[in-house]
């Protein structure tokens, strides 16, 4: 299925959760907040919300610094 993250357009397995895209894609280093369709997706559900072909996901990380 084809998904876009962050507006870059990206093909992944059937029905991954948003937990699995993030680690496909390597977005694993640190916390971050996901959006999926303009809906956020608390972090308790990234494990369990399972996405469509065609969703829209933005992914913003947290960087620490001053």
């Amino acid at each position: 299925m084809w998904v876009v993250v962050n507006g870059s357009k990206h093909e992944v397995p059937d029905a991954l959760t948003v937990r699995a895209v993030l680690d496909h894609l390597g977005l694993t280093q640190g916390p971050v907040a996901v959006e999926v369709n303009r809906e956020i997706v608390r972090r308790a559900e990234h494990a369990t919300h399972r996405l469509s072909d065609g969703d829209v996901i933005e992914v913003v990380q947290f960087v620490g610094g001053g």
